[in-house]
């Protein structure tokens, strides 16, 4: 699962990782420490010609024939069954994306005031990652739109929960993204080529519990 991310990526960054170019190469953006389902988000996938291009959209896939906002939660897309479910499904054969963030976070139960404790989940370092995503485009409401992939935890987030989401080996971005890659081979790319065994986490401040709080939570230990 994920239910909130960290993007404090600056701008050059982005576009080294996603070798991206104009219009994006003069923008910047302030970090965003708790982006929630709905929010607009930016994301990247390959153009008509195969080039990596970004662009923004709402954190809640609505598919391309959808007549109204989906009120079923739409933001994460189970790897199970993601090939078959019919709001994923057509973006898992031709509308794949890479999500960019440094972090995310899962909460746990304290027992001891029956209160959610935050946890932000990253890469040593922080260092930069790309979360494996689906986008679409509704014409008929005029919305771009994207979810995060999930997949069942491993050591050492399954700790915390779970699921959670498919962070991409950097190596198989183009794999991913390109729509000549055989549909038979998405699953075990993004099961066998990810860096979910490397993350790392700690506690952070239940300022983050809040979806409106979108202040810095103390990303260091507490």
């Amino acid at each position: 699962m994920c239910g909130r991310f960290t993007e404090m990526l600056p701008w050059p960054e982005l576009i080294r990782l996603y070798r991206l170019t104009d219009p994006w190469l003069g923008r910047n953006t302030p970090p965003r420490y708790n982006i929630a389902p709905t929010q607009i988000v930016p994301f990247i996938h390959h153009d008509d010609l195969g080039m990596q291009v970004l662009r923004e959209g709402r954190w809640w896939l609505v598919p391309h024939w959808a007549k109204e906002l989906p009120k079923a939660a739409m933001f994460n897309a189970r790897i199970e069954t993601v090939d078959t479910t019919a709001g994923f499904r057509d973006a898992w054969k031709t509308r794949r994306c890479l999500i960019p963030a440094d972090g995310y976070y899962e909460w746990t139960l304290n027992a001891e005031d029956g209160k959610k404790d935050p946890w932000f989940i990253h890469l040593a370092g922080p260092s930069p990652f790309s979360f494996a995503g689906l986008w679409a485009h509704n014409a008929k409401l005029d919305i771009y739109s994207c979810t995060i992939v999930t997949a069942p935890s491993i050591w050492p987030t399954s700790q915390l929960h779970d699921r959670m989401p498919v962070i991409l080996d950097p190596e198989y971005y183009d794999a991913w993204l390109s729509a000549r890659t055989p549909l038979a081979d998405l699953k075990p790319m993004l099961l066998d080529h990810n860096l979910n065994g490397r993350l790392q986490f700690h506690q952070v401040s239940r300022d983050v519990n809040s979806s409106r709080f979108d202040g810095d939570p103390g990303i260091n230990p507490l």
